[in-house]
């Protein structure tokens, strides 16, 4: 007997998606909100920063106060953390994902005020880290707290409402809620259920679209690439993702050693670890204040050539970008070693771009390319630079594609992503979070 649609289909009016849906755009109102302060408040003092740094630079004497600012940042950071150190250094991310794992419980509201204003005094004096990390967290915690203070929901929707949290937290931070969605299942609870794709996507735009609000119709790193890259250039892509699957291995691996590094600095207590970045970071904003902070300003800089590095002449071409390259990728390890909020998201689609400009520079000096392309490899580079550390493939080809705005680079991106994830696999490379998870040695909870 063949079943007839009656059968089959549910009564109308019988499914609960309504309440979920109230529940995910709930979650993220509240994260556009507090994710679009967030941006404002590190824009605007970045803004200062240009400003304040040339300045020190003319009058040195200012210099000596600044230090001492930098010393009480350090003291005020240190006791705010201290309390929940474990569970507010970093990104957030390993902490999330360990709560999914049932190997770790954390009291949404302490976290999220300390999050956020520790977020704030680590990334709005210089620090190279990311925005996006502490979002991602703090609206975990926004999820937690709404399901349990004001839906009181069971713990299966406790678990959902944490899930859009993450979603709808990624894609404030970068005006890319598809990104978001796609950063969930790759990274945090590895699964991919239709019956919560729907809630999912209700939270991501609900936030975006309160980032639109704050910060216009335009993502938070807008690359507009126009044109496709020659197909007869292709044979180079191969190259240069083994050439960043190298690196992003070399990346991870010292990314994972900064801890046992930092712990034998023992007449220091970790909480207060933030004073030799705080500190050292004042050179590099003498030099030039435009490298400090995540900084989705300098991806700008390098994709608009602002800063001339394929116009210059002799070997400066590729000597520049890799010093730019050193300085950016000491100074994110000393500042997210140094126990202080902040993520690593914005910093690795800073080093991929870095190491496309090289790779880009390297390509128009024996011409094999024309400067015109000199973006395409740029995106392409950040695209694989991240897939790879990441091992998120689909989130870095989403992420890029949405910063881009078309569809023209899919190709070129998904080829070289493909190798530098291959090389990282071979290497024995592990998904960062997974791996900086791992590192904090979590068990499961009783």
């Amino acid at each position: 007997m063949i079943k007839n649609a009656k059968q089959i289909l549910r009564r109308p009016f019988t499914t609960n998606i309504t309440a979920r849906l109230i529940r995910a755009i709930a979650v993220g109102l509240v994260t556009g909100l507090i994710v679009s302060i967030f941006r404002w408040i590190i824009d605007q003092t970045m803004q200062l920063l240009y400003h304040l740094y040339p300045q020190m630079a003319a009058h040195q004497v200012l210099i000596l106060p600044y230090i001492l600012l930098m010393i009480f940042i350090t003291f005020i950071l240190g006791k705010i953390t201290a309390p929940y150190l474990d569970q507010v250094i970093g990104s957030g991310v390993p902490q999330i994902e360990a709560i999914f794992l049932n190997e770790n419980q954390m009291p949404w509201w302490s976290i999220i005020w300390r999050k956020f204003i520790g977020g704030l005094l680590a990334i709005c004096p210089g620090l190279m880290l990311g925005r996006e990390g502490p979002c991602i967290e703090m609206e975990a915690m926004i999820g937690q707290g709404l399901a349990e203070k004001t839906f009181k929901t069971d713990a299966e929707g406790l678990k959902e409402m944490q899930e859009c949290g993450v979603a709808a937290g990624l894609a404030a931070a970068f005006s890319a809620p598809i990104a978001g969605a796609l950063f969930l299942v790759e990274e945090i609870s590895f699964s991919f259920k239709p019956r919560k794709v729907i809630s999912i996507l209700a939270a991501t735009f609900s936030a975006d679209f309160v980032t639109i609000l704050f910060f216009v119709n335009k993502p938070c790193l807008y690359l507009p690439v126009n044109g496709y890259l020659p197909v007869k250039i292709y044979w180079s892509l191969p190259l240069i993702g083994i050439a960043l699957g190298l690196l992003a291995y070399l990346y991870q691996y010292i990314l994972l050693s900064l801890k046992p590094w930092f712990s034998k600095i023992k007449k220091l207590p970790a909480t207060y670890h933030s004073i030799i970045p705080f500190v050292l970071i004042i050179l590099v904003g003498l030099w030039n204040a435009r490298l400090l902070g995540g900084s989705h300003v300098l991806i700008d800089d390098l994709f608009n050539n602002n800063l001339g590095l394929h116009q210059i002449s002799s070997w400066s071409f590729i000597t520049i970008p890799i010093l730019l390259f050193m300085i950016r990728f000491i100074f994110s390890m000393l500042s997210y070693g140094s126990s202080v909020p902040g993520g690593i998201f914005m910093l690795i689609l800073v080093l991929g771009a870095l190491l496309g400009i090289i790779c880009a520079n390297l390509l128009i000096k024996v011409q094999i390319i024309a400067p015109m392309y000199y973006p395409h490899i740029l995106v392409i580079s950040m695209a694989a630079y991240f897939g790879a550390i990441e091992k998120a493939p689909f989130t870095a080809i989403m992420l890029l594609t949405e910063m881009v705005g078309t569809i023209q680079q899919v190709l070129p991106m998904i080829i070289t992503v493909f190798f530098a994830y291959y090389v990282l696999d071979l290497l024995g490379g592990k998904p960062i979070y997974e791996a900086l998870r791992l590192q904090m040695n979590y068990h499961k909870l009783n």
